[in-house]
C-alpha cells in the first residue's frame, strides 16, 4: 500500500504512521465498525470523488443498521473526504476508506457505553484485481462458504464482521489457483463475490441477482443505469450456480473491482473465455462515467 501524508481522526489531521488506536479498541475485538470504499479518479479537470453522497449515506446507514451513534453529519463526513484528498496532494486514482468504529474505554458485548470514532484514510490505488483482469478477465471458483444470510447477519450494512465470511472465501479461491470467490446464498442461488456484485449476458440480457443477501451496491446501480441507455434488457432476478457455467459472459462490479471481466468459473469456460462484448461496452461506459466524459452523469462527481 502506498503511503499518504495525513489520515484524518475525528476532525484532526493524522500523519499516516501515527494514526494508531488503543489496543483494547471495541471494534478490534466485537467486530462491530462500518466502512466505505470510495473511489477518486484524475479526471482532465482534476481529482473528482464518484457518487460522494451515495457513499457517505450508505456509511451513516450502516451505523444506524449496527446501533452505532455517528458523530458527524452527512455533510461533515462529505468535507472530511474531500479534505483528505486536498491535503495529501494525490497525482492518480484514489481509494478512500471511511470508518466509523468503537473506541477505547469498555470491554463486554454490550457496546453502546463504547466512545464512537471515525476515521478517513486514502491512498493512490490502482485496479482491484489487476490491469490485466480489467482486460482479459479473471478466474472464479464457486465458495464452498455460504453468504452470511439474512437470519443471521445484518448485510445491508458494510459492517467489519461481515467480512470474516468474504476473507475466508477469498482465501479459498486463490489458495486452488483461482483469483476471486462467486458465494451463493443459504439456498445455493447466488449471492455476490467476496467484495462484489456479480452479472451474467445470456443471449443479450444483462442479469443479476437481486440484493437480497448482497450490499447495495454503488456501483452495480450505477452499471444498470447505463445499460438501460444503452438499450440493453436488464433482469434482476435468481442465478443457479449451472446457469453460470452457461452463461455468454460474466462480470464483477464494484468500487474496487469496478467492471471486471470473468472469463471461467469452476474450470468451466465462460463464452469464449475473454472479454464478452457487452462486458466490454459497459465498461468503456463506467470508465467514461467516473472520468468525467459522460456529460450526462457529471453530476455524479465531486470535484475536489
Amino acid at each position: 500500500m502506498e503511503k499518504a501524508k495525513f489520515i484524518w481522526m475525528d476532525g484532526k489531521l493524522t500523519p499516516w504512521d501515527e494514526a494508531n488506536v488503543h489496543i483494547l479498541t471495541h471494534t478490534l475485538h466485537y467486530g462491530n465498525g462500518v466502512f466505505e470504499g470510495t473511489r477518486a479518479y484524475m479526471t482532465d479537470d482534476g481529482l473528482a470523488i464518484f457518487r460522494l453522497r451515495d457513499h457517505t449515506k450508505r456509511l451513516l446507514n450502516s451505523a444506524k443498521i449496527t446501533r452505532i451513534q455517528p458523530t458527524y453529519s452527512i455533510e461533515e463526513l462529505e468535507n472530511a473526504q474531500l479534505e483528505i484528498l486536498r491535503v495529501n496532494d494525490f497525482k492518480s486514482n484514489v481509494y478512500i476508506r471511511p470508518l466509523i468504529y468503537l473506541g477505547y474505554g469498555i470491554m463486554g458485548l454490550y457496546h453502546v457505553n463504547a466512545p464512537v470514532k471515525t476515521a478517513i484514510a486514502a491512498w493512490e490505488w490502482g485496479s482491484y484485481l489487476g490491469d490485466e483482469g480489467l482486460e482479459n478477465g479473471i478466474r472464479v471458483k464457486i465458495s464452498s462458504f455460504t453468504r452470511n444470510p439474512v437470519s443471521s447477519t445484518m448485510g445491508k450494512a458494510k459492517a467489519a464482521a461481515n467480512y470474516l465470511n468474504s476473507q475466508l472465501a477469498k482465501y479459498e479461491a486463490m489458495d486452488a489457483g483461482y483469483e476471486e470467490a462467486l458465494l451463493l446464498d443459504d439456498e445455493g442461488f447466488v449471492a455476490e463475490g467476496s467484495g462484489e456484485c456479480f452479472f451474467i449476458v445470456r443471449d443479450g440480457v444483462l442479469i443479476s441477482p437481486p440484493n437480497d443477501t448482497s450490499l447495495e451496491s454503488i456501483t452495480q446501480n450505477t452499471v444498470i443505469m447505463l445499460a438501460k441507455d444503452a438499450g440493453i434488457t436488464v433482469q434482476r432476478r435468481r442465478i443457479t450456480r449451472d446457469e453460470v457455467y452457461i452463461a455468454d459472459e460474466a462480470f464483477f462490479t464494484g468500487t474496487a473491482a469496478e467492471v471486471t471481466p470473468i472469463k471461467d468459473v469452476d474450470n468451466y469456460v465462460i463464452g469464449d473465455g475473454k472479454r464478452g462484448s457487452i462486458t466490454k461496452q459497459l465498461q468503456d461506459a463506467y470508465f467514461d462515467v467516473v472520468y468525467g466524459r459522460n456529460k450526462k452523469y457529471r453530476d455524479l462527481l465531486t470535484f475536489i
